[in-house]
């Protein structure tokens, strides 16, 4: 992981709606970016749903959420039109982004160990720096928690 209290590294990522997403795009709004393994997924369906559902709660933090993700943006578009997700998604399919943010490690389910992307939610504040790191997380409540944490970091 990326620790607190540094800068993010900048990236350059394809997102949905036929654009193009760079970090320094976010400079000026608090961020919340979430990796996470797959779409369409129970645990990452969940997440996503949360984000979701609280987006207009982030946003009137102005604070502007993105997912990313090493699927396809074919993928993305499919996964954001079944939910209505109303906030764009980001696809790392060279992994470079997931690699950057230390996201991407060992991973053991039903005792076999593979290389994945380790959910992981970074909050950062107006100028691109990381003010908190969640690692491993469940997905269910996570956004909820997310959004309690930057209200008490903006009072």
């Amino acid at each position: 992981m990326i620790k607190e209290n540094t800068k993010a590294p900048n990236f350059d990522l394809p997102s949905t709606g036929n654009k193009k997403y760079s970090l320094n795009d976010s400079i000026g709004k608090y961020l919340v970016l979430y990796f996470y393994p797959k779409d369409d997924t129970p645990g990452c369906t969940i997440e996503t749903n949360e984000f979701n559902k609280l987006l207009s709660k982030f946003k009137k933090l102005d604070c502007e959420v993105y997912g990313i993700s090493k699927d396809s943006l074919k993928s993305h578009e499919k996964f954001k039109g079944k939910y209505k997700i109303k906030f764009d998604l980001l696809a790392d399919e060279e992994l470079k982004v997931v690699k950057q943010f230390k996201v991407w490690q060992k991973k053991k389910f039903m005792g076999r160990e593979f290389m994945g992307v380790v959910r992981t939610t970074y909050l950062l504040d107006k100028k691109g720096k990381i003010l908190k790191v969640w690692s491993n997380v469940k997905a269910k409540d996570h956004a909820q928690e997310v959004l309690e944490t930057l209200k008490s970091i903006i009072k």
